[in-house]
């Protein structure tokens, strides 16, 4: 016991710069979020003449009047984020383990081709497809709808996340399957009761990373979604700064402080799914 305290005693003015470096890049990259919540709490001619983080008083008036700024309150902004991001999550993971067992497990004709395809869409930028999609919607008359935003999600249009419970699915052992299979077990059965339960930490990890690109998406959004009802959080955030005569930073910058919280808490509380998902299994092989 001796010995290893003095060998962490004596690594630790080795450590000090590391440590020091990593606590200076902590506070870079915290300072703009710490701002804009110092901001929101700061009276309006307060918040460009003085550049310090505590505030010299205190104020909660930015929130309340923040909410009921615009035409329609926040509150229908964020159910109608919660709306997509949920059946969104819904429809990725569904069809995500789906599409990811079909490949780690069964065999079928042209397999290594239709995986090779998939994978080829991780580098189709965004914005090639967007005008198709754009049309392919208004014909089917369903733009200043949520369907565009939440139908392709039941599709398994995101390879990222088929590729991670690919990977997952074929790190579990196939005797599993096998012994399935001889108590008369077929694809479906072995599917949901072995398949996936054991993929949980992928799947946790693929709604936490739907909801937070469809919680912050805004482009897809924007393209949709017209009328004032069926604007989201982000969106009514642009609405809320086109639709200011004069200045009402501290306004939105509590919005935007709220607008956060969704993501900052389901990410906590899902932050060791990600690294069990992605950094032990969900890329291994």
């Amino acid at each position: 016991m001796t010995v290893q305290r003095n060998r962490s005693l004596s690594l630790i003015p080795k450590r000090w710069p590391i440590h020091l470096m990593l606590i200076l890049a902590t506070v870079i990259m915290l300072y703009p979020l710490l701002w804009m919540v110092s901001s929101s709490l700061k009276p309006e001619t307060e918040i460009f003449e003085s550049s310090g983080l505590i505030p010299s008083q205190l104020t909660f008036s930015n929130y309340v009047n923040g909410w009921t700024a615009l035409q329609t309150p926040f509150t229908r902004f964020y159910i109608n984020s919660f709306i997509i991001v949920i059946v969104s999550v819904i429809g990725n993971v569904l069809t995500s383990s789906l599409t990811g067992y079909a490949f780690a497990r069964l065999e079928f004709r042209f397999k290594r081709i239709w995986f090779s395809l998939m994978l080829m869409t991780l580098m189709l930028p965004f914005h090639v497809t967007l005008v198709p999609r754009y049309i392919m919607f208004n014909e089917l008359d369903w733009i200043n709808t949520f369907l565009p935003l939440v139908v392709p999600s039941f599709m398994a249009t995101q390879a990222f996340f088929v590729f991670l419970n690919v990977q997952f699915i074929r790190g579990i052992p196939r005797d599993l399957d096998e012994a399935a299979a001889v108590d008369g077990a077929n694809k479906w059965d072995i599917f949901r009761r072995i398949i996936f339960p054991l993929s949980m930490p992928a799947l946790i990890t693929t709604a936490i990373f739907s909801f937070i690109w469809t919680w912050n998406d805004f482009l897809s959004q924007l393209l949709y979604l017209n009328k004032t009802e069926l604007l989201t959080v982000p969106l009514a955030l642009r609405q809320f700064v086109s639709a200011m005569d004069q200045s009402s930073f501290g306004q939105l910058f509590a919005m935007s402080t709220l607008a956060q919280i969704p993501i900052l808490l389901f990410f906590v509380f899902g932050q060791k799914y990600i690294v069990e998902g992605i950094a032990t299994t969900g890329f291994k092989g």
